[in-house]
């Protein structure tokens, strides 16, 4: 194992996710599973607990700034943590049967989860791009101030959080569509909330993936070493780099990962 290459490597994906948005996850999990070599099972738990720590660090900077909206934080965490410990708790089960292998399922399960946000974020991006004019039905907004608000939050979080829990995907990039579809925040603390809830989500999944002992601290190191710098570097970049170019092509290259992790 190059750990230092490993780091560098996670320092680039900081800086896209930085700049973009575009979840960790998605590809650093991919990144360990093709380019080291490590188990899904082992890739996934590990990348949870790295991802961790730049959303809390990220988190706590939107918290200063208040740069988000608590109330949807709250209500969408309600749904996202128990979902996401649901998804640990299956997992356990499939890992305790030994009918079948974890991480044959794993990789399909992350190949799919992979895809679905692919394919989600680049039709919007797509429409945004080439009919800027086109007519988009009016989604029905969540008042969280009414209890119908409050339910399709919450379930809405848990069913995302399932996912979360089961392939580490898409704490952030799901969550953000959400968010621009049934909430009317502010530009300012779109981005805020998303990686605050993601923050809060991914350290009670971060719990349940250490309890599957599946979780590699000598890769999670050598992320956190060139993650968390590269998170702060993208920052600080997307005020100048074009988004749409850099977003396509990272979405084509997280629809090639997601085909190849489906068919090992």
């Amino acid at each position: 194992m190059n750990y230092l290459l490993l780091s560098m490597l996670s320092f680039f994906v900081g800086i896209i996710v930085g700049l973009t948005g575009v979840g960790g996850a998605s590809l650093i999990t991919p990144m360990l599973i093709f380019v080291f070599q490590v188990p899904a099972s082992i890739a996934i738990s590990s990348d949870v607990v790295a991802a961790t720590l730049m959303k809390v660090v990220a988190g706590c900077k939107h918290w200063q700034q208040q740069t988000l909206d608590l109330q949807v934080v709250k209500w969408l965490a309600l749904g996202s943590v128990p979902g996401s410990l649901g998804g640990v708790w299956i997992l356990h089960g499939i890992k305790s049967s030994g009918s079948q292998e974890l991480d044959c399922i794993l990789l399909r399960c992350l190949g799919i989860a992979i895809a679905l946000v692919v394919a989600l974020a680049t039709s919007q991006l797509l429409l945004k791009t080439f009919f800027p004019n086109f007519p988009m039905p009016a989604l029905p907004e969540w008042d969280l101030k009414t209890n119908c608000g409050r339910i399709f939050t919450v379930s809405a979080g848990a069913i995302l959080g399932l996912i979360v829990g089961i392939t580490s995907v898409s704490s952030g990039a799901m969550f953000a569509l959400l968010l621009m579809a049934f909430f009317r925040l502010d530009a300012s603390k779109l981005v805020g909330t998303d990686i605050s809830q993601a923050a809060i989500l991914l350290m009670f999944t971060s719990l349940g993936h250490l309890s599957l002992g599946t979780v590699n601290w000598s890769l999670v190191l050598p992320i956190w070493l060139g993650s968390v710098p590269g998170v702060l570097v993208g920052a600080k970049l997307c005020k100048v780099m074009p988004q749409r170019p850099l977003k396509f092509a990272i979405y084509g290259m997280l629809a090639v990962a997601s085909w190849k992790l489906y068919q090992v």
